[in-house]
């Protein structure tokens, strides 16, 4: 149901209320999960609602204090399932993720994959367009070479953010 999209957006919209992003600005983090949610349907063609609700709440786990089992009792078991596929351990140290999110992208079910490759579309749009403050042109390339890595591990999962990611790279 629709409906639920407004309840996910809500529930994030809750949980990140005092986020941030990295931006120049210090845009609210909320925007983040709504680009997601939006490249998935609109570039993506993606219109399986779990999928689009996962695809909103896909850093709830991870960066805010919600537990998978708060997210399946309110969305349902899929919708953890999917988060919870597309969230990072952040007991462990920053490159030890980034090389497990490069090993595991591949393995994780196709839905899961593509709010992989629209988070990794959004987060390259704004790392090119809108930079952290201080992250120097070499710190944004590696980003983008990691980035491009991991959705190399994912190549046929949904070819239209595919492309749209690789456009987005070939412009910046």
């Amino acid at each position: 149901m629709l409906v639920n999209v407004f309840e996910a957006l809500a529930f994030a919209a809750q949980k990140h209320r005092d986020q941030r992003r990295k931006d120049h600005v210090a845009s609210p983090y909320i925007n983040h999960p709504i680009e997601v949610a939006r490249a998935l349907v609109e570039v993506g063609g993606v219109t399986d609602l779990d999928v689009v609700r996962a695809a909103i709440l896909h850093d709830t786990v991870e960066d805010t204090a919600t537990t998978p089992e708060e997210l399946e009792a309110r969305f349902g078991p899929r919708v953890a399932e999917l988060v919870m596929h597309v969230t990072d351990d952040k007991t462990l140290e920053k490159q030890e993720r980034k090389r497990l999110q490069i090993e595991h992208a591949p393995h994780i079910p196709r839905e899961a994959q593509c709010i992989k490759l629209a988070d990794k579309l959004s987060n390259v749009r704004d790392v090119l367009a809108n930079p952290p403050a201080d992250w120097s042109d070499t710190r944004r390339a590696e980003y983008v070479a990691w980035a491009q890595d991991v959705i190399d591990g994912m190549r046929g999962a949904n070819p239209a953010l595919e492309a749209e990611f690789d456009r987005v790279v070939s412009a910046g």
